[in-house]
């Protein structure tokens, strides 16, 4: 059988299977001027960390959805009420107080996050022999890979960074229960080990990319959030991690996977330097959105507006949220396919 690579090898593992594991050998590499980085070089790390490679690649979305005339028509009515629902969803939590907004928008954030971990695995796993428990095993471990770093955040001493805002999440500080759950991870983790060893011998093939996205989202989720207890370190791993493989795959599987007839108008992005034309979109779009972000909200990093918009916040802040929480609920339903398993 061959590995079954969503693009090709050599890209596959850079943009897609290695930046959890790039990023993870430079924190170890370079951890003792993370605190130095932090405090001297933030606005850069904020560009490109949550500008450049989290906000942009939220519109990589568009490459598959509206800016697809195929696509949108087959799923227009969707398409065009999202928003519209995210935007009145977001006015109704915010008048609960911004907490509220921020607290919910949070845990679907974490939930999106989860699933797209889930979703690689099960592209590197669709030409596998399947049985009801190997599905049911590798879905426990990818679930169990993400979802216990994040009952430790819950359930452990406050942690030195937050997802958006400061007491986002539920915090119940309770070390017999981080115990168990420990306890349970390993065990969790090791049957699939086990199995993977067991099957690998027995079938004489050991699949490269669906065993490294799991490791790579094992090892990613605990030192990002277990292991160490880092606002960089957490950014680094959490932002790129995610926002990276994503870009990568809708080039892959949209633009370069397509024709130029099928792309219609987006056909240039298919010829040299293509790719870094796709990339330059995204960053454009991505930097105008923080900008209205820092012009009428946050007033942080790029600090310009001299107006109080504060009264506007309860309906800036859902507005401007609209493309962020539209992705995190349409990724849901633009990647289905018909399941085999």
């Amino acid at each position: 059988m061959e590995q079954p690579w969503i693009h090709k090898a050599k890209t596959d593992s850079l943009f897609i299977i290695g930046p959890s594991f790039f990023m993870l050998a430079v924190i170890f590499i370079f951890q003792d001027y993370i605190a130095l980085i932090e405090n001297n070089y933030s606005f850069y790390t904020w560009l490109f960390l949550i500008v450049f490679i989290d906000v942009a690649h939220v519109y990589a979305t568009l490459f598959k959805t509206y800016f697809v005339k195929e696509e949108f028509q087959k799923d227009k009515k969707r398409l065009i009420l999202l928003p519209v629902i995210c935007f009145i969803t977001g006015l109704i939590l915010f008048s609960f107080g911004s907490m509220v907004f921020w607290s919910f928008l949070a845990y679907v954030a974490v939930f999106h996050f989860i699933r797209q971990q889930y979703g690689f695995m099960r592209l590197y796993a669709r030409n596998e022999e399947k049985t009801k428990i190997s599905v049911w095993i590798d879905n426990l471990t990818i679930y169990t890979s993400t979802i216990y770093p994040m009952l430790f955040w819950f359930f452990s001493p406050k942690r030195q960074f937050n997802w958006f805002v400061e007491n986002e999440f539920f915090h119940f500080e309770n070390k017999a229960v981080l115990e168990i759950l420990f306890g349970v991870y390993i065990a969790i983790l090791s049957i699939y080990v086990i199995r993977t060893i067991i099957v690998s011998v027995k079938t004489k093939f050991f699949n490269i990319p669906k065993n490294s996205i799991i490791l790579g989202t094992a090892l990613s989720w605990y030192f990002g959030i277990v292991y160490f207890n880092d606002d960089l370190i957490f950014t680094l791993l959490n932002v790129v991690s995610h926002g990276i493989p994503y870009m990568a795959l809708v080039y892959f599987k949209e633009i370069d996977g397509k024709s130029a007839s099928e792309l219609g108008s987006l056909s240039f992005l298919k010829q040299y330097k293509g790719f870094l034309i796709y990339i330059g979109i995204l960053l454009l779009i991505a930097f105008s959105e923080e900008f209205f972000w820092e012009f009428f909200v946050w007033n942080e990093n790029i600090s310009m507006s001299s107006f109080d918009f504060s009264s506007w916040q309860i309906v800036l802040v859902p507005l401007l949220s609209v493309p962020q929480f539209t992705h995190y609920l349409l990724d849901g339903f633009i990647w289905k396919s018909k399941r085999t398993d």
